[in-house]
């Protein structure tokens, strides 16, 4: 059996080292955290997304780049898989709403809890607060790694599991890139995903922290639609957040480097122009003397509907009996298609992923081995793949690392 060092005890680590040690490998996994899961135990705030119980095809449609280097990974170890890794370890799991999969206990801390007694069981040895500097290549062929204190561990593999470098206080601090990139490997560069947008309309910050539910949030370059769906979202100081606006910021993330998008929201998305129409129309009804902003406000959130008014260029103190035909289209339009404008992603200490990554095409998609550098294994979100948000990201990182851990002899 072979000795296997893991550099990263994140999940991709932590699953691999799970898997090499049941295979009866020498495992050691190196953490320079005090913790492992630093970066796990905070995501899907707090409750983990463990995976997406989803059917095996479905996933590749949750991958925004490179979706058919995970063809065997996805197949070999899926969502049914990693449930049953969990449920087999004593974390009860639970699916929820768009088939995300989370702990009954709603705490990540029971997923880390799961891989970390895995681990202990099979042997796994587990070294924290350790930085590894280097790597030791030979030949064409990783020999070990020499850690910041100048030890030299030695092995036959070394799996790379460092993630990103979203979340950077967690730790995810781009080691895996500089390493890869001095062997020669093509990095594709870095940016934040699944993260918020900033906005230009001071506006906008006039709503901050109202959340809306049940919206339709369309994004446009010109006349070409880019994104368009239903959900939640959330107005802040700078921008937008929430689930709608992190899976936007999956697809749309390459265009913003180069130019600013519009984006609008459907306030009323379960009404058509004709049904929302009626509907202002019975509220006027009811209040023909009363002024606009006490009628309009039954409709719309109380700090939304200045913002909105405001928009139209109707006086909010106008009574309902002087508002015009074409007045009440405006705020009909408005409804419709609430405007904003997009000008940049968030930061990557907002990024819950990292878009980019060690490029797949100097990867084995098989076994995850660079193909220049024998033994040496990258797994996880250090890889050039990312997903949008319900547990497909996390389900990369469980498949790859499952990929790496049973392809070594």
């Amino acid at each position: 059996m072979s000795k296997v060092l893991i550099i990263g005890g994140g999940a991709s680590g932590m699953m691999a080292a799970a898997h090499a040690a049941k295979n009866g490998h020498n495992v050691e996994v190196f953490e320079k955290n005090e913790k492992l899961g630093k970066k796990l135990f905070i995501t899907g705030k707090g409750r983990c997304n463990v995976t997406n119980n989803c059917e095996t095809e479905d996933l590749f449609h949750a991958v925004m780049r490179n979706p058919k280097f995970l063809y065997s990974s996805f197949y070999a170890y899926g969502p049914q898989d990693v449930m049953h890794f969990f449920e087999e370890a004593g974390i009860r799991l639970k699916t929820e709403r768009g088939n995300r999969v989370f702990p009954v206990s709603d705490h990540s801390s029971d997923i880390i809890r799961g891989l970390t007694d895995t681990m202990k069981k099979c042997g796994v040895k587990i070294h924290l607060n350790t930085e590894v500097k280097e790597l030791i290549i030979e030949n064409s062929q990783v020999n070990g790694i020499i850690l910041t204190d100048d030890t030299s561990v030695y092995g036959d593999y070394v799996f790379i599991a460092t993630g990103g470098i979203s979340y950077p206080s967690t730790g995810s601090t781009g080691d895996g890139y500089r390493w890869a990139a001095a062997m020669g490997l093509k990095i594709v560069e870095p940016m934040p995903s699944l993260v918020p947008f900033y906005t230009k309309e001071s506006y906008i910050s006039k709503m901050q922290g109202l959340s809306l539910r049940n919206v339709a949030l369309k994004i446009k370059d010109g006349k070409k639609v880019l994104y368009d769906d239903f959900g939640e979202m959330m107005f802040t100081h700078f921008g937008v957040t929430g689930p709608l606006v992190l899976s936007a910021s999956a697809k749309i993330g390459d265009k913003l480097k180069k130019k600013e998008l519009n984006a609008f929201i459907d306030l009323k998305p379960a009404l058509t122009e004709e049904q929302l129409e009626a509907r202002i129309l019975r509220e006027f009804q009811s209040g023909l003397n009363k002024q606009l902003k006490n009628v309009i406000s039954v409709l719309y959130p109380s700090s939304l509907t200045p913002v909105l008014l405001e928009l139209t260029g109707i006086d909010p103190e106008k009574p309902i009996h002087e508002i015009s035909k074409q007045e009440r289209r405006k705020i009909i339009e408005l409804t419709k298609a609430f405007p904003f404008t997009i000008t940049e992603l968030g930061e990557f200490r907002e990024a819950i992923i990292t878009k980019g990554g060690v490029s797949v095409k100097e990867i084995d998609p098989g076994t995850m081995e660079a193909k220049n550098i024998k033994g040496l294994h990258f797994i996880g979100e250090v890889l050039d793949l990312d997903a949008v948000t319900g547990g497909f990201n996390l389900q990369i990182a469980w498949s790859t690392a499952y990929m790496a851990a049973s392809a070594i002899k």
